[in-house]
Formats: C-alpha cells, sequence, structure tokens
C-alpha cells in the first residue's frame, strides 16, 4: 500500500546531518527519578541505528512528559539508556537549540548520535498552533539550517501539532522513520480492509477519545459491536440508568466526564445493541475482589469487569474477523483486578481475526503477558485511536503535504 510520503530510503543520507523525532517518553520513578522502562526507547532505536550505520550524523530530538508532572525531567539518562541498547556512544547535550546544541551538531562525524535536551523544556513546544506557524519557531529557525534531512519515527505523538513534531517538514526535506512507516502500513490496511464481524473493545479513562472513535465507526458502519470496560463501561452504565453508586460518579465528576453520560445515552439508544456493556463487575472491598451483578452495586470503587462480562464478551471476540482494542479493562496494575485485562487480551490472541492492540497501558500489559497471537500492537494510544476514529494526524498529513511537494527528496 502506498503511504503518499517519504521514508529513509528516499534519502542519499552518508555523511549527511539527519534531525530524527522519536518519542522515547519513559515512565520514571516518582521518588528517586530513575527510568523505569526503555520499551520505547528499544523501539525507536532500530531508526537510529540505521541512520547511523548509513553514515549520517544523526541529532535526535525527543520529549519526557509535560510540565508540572512529576516525571517532567532530563533525557540525560535517556541518552545512557540508547548508549547501551546500541552499544555505541550517544552523546547528551543539556541544550535544545542554543548556541551549545548547534556547536555540538557543527563538530560531528559520520555515525556519530547526539541527543538534545527536552523539547518539551522550550515553551514553543508546547503552544498548539498549524503546522506553518510551527515551522517558524525560534526551535525549527535555528536548527533547521544546520540539517540536510529530518525523520519523523514518533508515531506516538502523530495526532499532536507541536513545533518538533511538524514544524521541520516546512524547512527541511523529510519522511518517516521505521516505526511511524511500520505503524501506518499496520493500521492503515486494517481501516482500510476491515473484514466482518468489527469488534471494538474500548476501555481504560479516556473516555473522550473512545466514544469519538465509538461514534464514527458505528455510524459509518465500519464496527458491529463495541465492548466497554474501564472507566468508558462506567459512563455507558449511567447512561443506561444504573446506579453505579456515589463513589465511582463523583470518580467520573473528578475526571470532567460526566457531560459524557448524556452522550452515551443518546448512543445507546441510537445504536441499540451494538453497544455492550457490563452485566457484572469487581469491586474493591475490604482489600478483596468481590463481583457483584450491575442490578445490585453496594457504594464501592469499581476495579474491574466480573466474571460473567467476560464470558460474553469473550465470546463476541473470538467470532470476530476484525479487532481494535484500547485501554484496559480495570485497575490491571493490582493482582487481583487484572483478571479482566488479561483474560480479554487472551481472548483476542486466540481469536483467528486480523488484531490491533491500541498503545499506552494495554499494550504494555499484552507486551508483559508475551502474547504471540495479536497482529499489531501499537506504540501509540492516541495517535492509533484518533487514527482509528477518522481523524486526521496533524504528522502524517505534514508529511504527505511535503511529498506532494517535493518531487526530488535528495536533491
Amino acid at each position: 500500500m502506498s503511504l503518499d510520503f517519504y521514508t529513509i530510503d528516499d534519502f542519499e543520507i552518508e555523511d549527511k546531518t539527519v534531525l530524527v523525532r522519536v518519542d522515547i517518553n519513559s515512565p520514571v520513578d516518582p521518588n528517586t527519578g530513575l527510568l523505569l522502562d526503555d520499551t520505547r526507547i528499544k523501539l525507536h532505536a532500530g531508526t537510529i541505528k540505521e541512520l547511523s550505520d548509513k553514515g549520517a550524523k544523526t541529532v535526535v530530538l525527543a520529549h519526557q512528559s509535560r510540565p508540572g508532572k512529576k516525571d517532567f525531567t532530563t533525557l540525560e539518562q535517556h541518552a545512557e539508556a540508547l548508549s547501551n541498547i546500541l552499544n555505541h556512544e550517544v552523546r547528551y547535550v543539556d541544550d535544545i537549540f542554543g548556541s551549545n546544541a548547534r556547536n555540538a551538531i557543527s563538530l560531528m562525524q559520520k555515525g556519530d548520535v547526539l541527543l538534545l535536551e527536552n523539547v518539551r523544556f522550550y515553551s514553543e513546544e508546547i503552544l498548539k498552533r498549524e503546522p506553518e506557524l510551527q515551522a517558524e519557531t525560534h526551535m525549527v529557525q535555528k536548527l533547521a539550517p544546520l540539517a540536510d534531512y529530518f525523520i519523523n519515527d514518533a508515531f506516538a505523538a502523530a495526532h499532536r501539532s507541536q513545533a518538533s513534531l511538524v514544524g521541520f517538514a516546512f524547512k527541511v526535506p523529510s519522511g518517516a522513520g521505521r516505526v511511524m512507516e511500520k505503524e501506518l502500513k499496520a493500521l492503515y490496511n486494517a481501516v482500510n480492509n476491515v473484514k466482518k464481524p468489527c469488534v471494538y473493545v474500548l476501555g481504560g479513562v479516556k473516555v473522550d477519545d473512545s466514544i469519538m472513535v465509538m461514534e464514527n465507526t458505528l455510524e459509518n458502519g465500519s464496527a458491529d459491536y463495541v465492548l466497554t470496560t474501564g472507566l468508558v463501561a462506567n459512563i455507558f452504565l449511567l447512561g443506561a440508568g444504573i446506579d453505579i453508586g456515589s463513589y465511582n460518579s463523583e470518580f467520573v465528576k473528578k475526571k470532567g466526564y460526566w457531560g459524557y453520560v448524556k452522550k452515551a445515552e443518546e448512543l445507546l439508544k441510537k445504536f441499540d445493541g451494538k453497544i455492550k456493556i457490563p452485566v457484572d463487575l469487581a469491586l474493591f472491598i475490604d482489600e478483596k475482589r468481590v463481583e457483584c451483578d450491575v442490578s445490585q452495586l453496594p457504594n464501592e470503587p469499581i476495579y474491574d469487569i466480573g466474571t460473567e462480562t467476560i464470558k460474553q464478551y469473550a465470546e463476541i471476540i473470538r467470532s470476530a474477523e476484525t479487532l481494535f482494542a484500547n485501554g484496559p479493562a480495570g485497575v490491571f496494575e493490582m493482582e487481583d483486578f487484572n483478571i479482566g485485562t488479561e483474560d480479554l487480551l487472551n481472548a483476542i490472541a486466540s481469536s483467528p481475526g486480523f488484531s490491533i492492540i491500541g498503545g499506552g497501558h494495554l499494550a504494555a500489559a499484552a507486551n508483559q503477558m508475551g502474547l504471540s497471537g495479536i497482529s499489531h500492537i501499537s506504540s501509540g494510544g492516541g495517535a492509533s485511536i484518533n487514527l482509528l476514529a477518522g481523524e486526521k494526524l496533524p504528522v502524517v498529513e505534514v508529511l504527505r503535504e511535503v511529498a506532494s511537494r517535493d518531487a526530488h527528496p535528495t536533491s
């Protein structure tokens, strides 16, 4: 399938300076500040290694968390981890586009890899603006003249129109890295070749994203059934008129999702029988898992879907030809409440249909379980769910625009 944009294969990169944007945003221990997981670093290491092996001077741009969060920190540890994974020195500079960064770039030799500081330390990176405007930011204006090419490999952030993600494409010949290329091939192929029945399993706490996907896919007929879990299920239980208790209702309000209850009610009526809600739930009572029918819920925290719901959902999953899943079914970090998430993932893995798991927590759970039957595990939850919902991804649109504009990328 043609993706209508350039990749690494379209550029002659030997002895050229290549800016590569990756997404190595990683879990950090809030107490020690140490990296807890290097999965995303390993994921992008392949693209970085290929560029280095082909003789490029590879300048890596990346972010870690966002301002105000406990894990908003420098990329020094990321450079160390990347060096170990590549078995190749990755120099780190605590500067983004100042004289220290620009001087470090100018001194690079063939095969060198340099990681610049967390791009979100720069305030303009957080601003949401049209891609053309992002090209005029100080970061792009200062770094673009030093680069021969720009490679965007940050699929997990492809739904964001930020300076380091979309700005450089207007100044430097640009293309997709291997992670971006692989993700888009898999997702577009699935979206454009949906086999029926098609089932969406939507959970986790990002209710707005799930409802957007649900509405679009049911409206256009691509989804036959939507199975709700997690906080998404709680919203739809409320929409169905079921009392989930004041504790759980307050949690919905605290998250800012109470306004979606009315929307859930409307969708349940409009797509009668297609949106499935739990028939039983697992609650956290006296430090234990206690399962209750939804008609008899006590005022206790809901932490997972129940056994009967798992059974009903698994039956629908195993009959599907196409499966998309995003978000865990409950508080899967706790042993007693990972049953729903793990059982549904096992059902997806054992289904003969084509299956895609969105990024984030569900992808982490699937990887931890070592499942082999899932067709594609995405690195980006937000990006993949936006794409599946029919939304345009700013990064992809810019790459396409560049390809249609620049007939000769290597010139």
